[in-house]
């Protein structure tokens, strides 16, 4: 099987910006925090970006939705990713002081959840080109990189993938992501390569492939298939970060003990306990997926009062599961 890392790893150059790799761990909702992202990109990630940011939210200085932008100077190339329908409060939002410290805007233009549709947020504006390319042109002028993430299309008779690149194109974008399946597709089922390489085909910015990607065989699968510039990890980052190790030849010489371990010191340096022990918790047990006999242990990580307690157990599970696989 080939090497991603020795036929299709290069830098990406997205605007005036160069990523040290063009393998990226994709936005997840409740999930890429500033501990995760910082462990994507010390595996080889060239990019990660924060879960997606209500730009609404950041427009009336809700507390909640700038609790998701924590960064600080150990985050090197910062990207946030933001979600509405309203031009005004995207600008406002990337001319802010919450966003301040980022250096990539990527517009969430994919996300296919009923409640996001409904406001014509996410994957609703690929149904809007107008109004979608009134966004894009909103956060250019705050002189920030900006990328596009979307889907072909709300379902497969109403493919949009060329036209919408194109517009992206037309209205500032400096990259687009494609996630190769359509709305009604939600996470599942087969990507639509095609529509990756249509993409690929219309435009002559960087676009990178999202979608269905849980091994380097699909990696590699996915850039032959479309010719794409670059890979995106979705839920399988979660589950198995070193797949950013795998697919760039980084050695790093880290365990999911190891990882786990910096990850619990992270969580405590930015967070309150709670909000520690909630992401230690959902962390561990995406960890945990497929490690036969962890059932009773993950039962017992959730009935911690505390940090230390959680610690603990947390110790227990992965340095035990680190000695079996010596």
């Amino acid at each position: 099987m080939k090497k991603f890392s020795e036929v299709y790893l290069k830098k990406l150059h997205i605007g005036n910006i160069t990523a040290d790799s063009n393998v990226l761990m994709a936005p997840l909702a409740g999930y890429t925090s500033y501990p995760f992202r910082r462990m994507c990109r010390k595996l080889g990630a060239g990019l990660a970006f924060t879960e997606m940011v209500s730009a609404n939210g950041l427009k009336y200085n809700d507390r909640a939705t700038a609790k998701l932008l924590y960064t600080d100077e150990a985050e090197t190339l910062k990207a946030v990713q933001l979600l509405g329908s309203v031009p005004s409060a995207f600008e406002y939002a990337c001319k802010g002081e919450y966003t301040a410290d980022y250096d990539i805007v990527d517009i969430n233009m994919g996300c296919p959840v009923p409640n996001i549709i409904k406001s014509g947020e996410g994957c609703a504006l690929t149904r809007d080109l107008p109004l979608a390319s009134e966004i894009i042109e909103a956060c250019k002028r705050s002189g920030k990189v900006v990328t596009v993430k979307f889907r072909p299309g709300m379902n497969r008779k109403n493919i949009v993938v060329s036209e919408f690149a194109k517009m992206c194109e037309a209205s500032g974008a400096d990259m687009i992501t494609v996630h190769g399946r359509t709305r009604d597709m939600m996470y599942d089922g087969e990507p639509l390569y095609e529509c990756i390489e249509a993409a690929k085909n219309a435009v002559n910015i960087p676009v990178i492939a999202n979608g269905g990607i849980y091994s380097e065989e699909d990696a590699v699968k996915m850039m032959d298939r479309t010719g794409a510039d670059g890979v995106m990890i979705a839920r399988y980052g979660m589950e198995n970060p070193m797949i950013f190790s795998e697919l760039t030849g980084k050695e790093t010489g880290e365990t999911k003990y190891s990882l786990m371990m910096e990850q619990i010191n992270i969580a405590q340096s930015c967070f309150d306990e709670t909000a520690a022990m909630d992401y230690i918790r959902k962390l561990a047990s995406y960890f945990m997926k497929k490690i036969p006999g962890t059932k009773a242990l993950k039962q017992e990580m959730y009935m911690c009062g505390n940090m230390q307690e959680l610690r603990n157990v947390t110790e227990k599970i992965f340095g035990e599961t680190e000695k079996q696989d010596a």
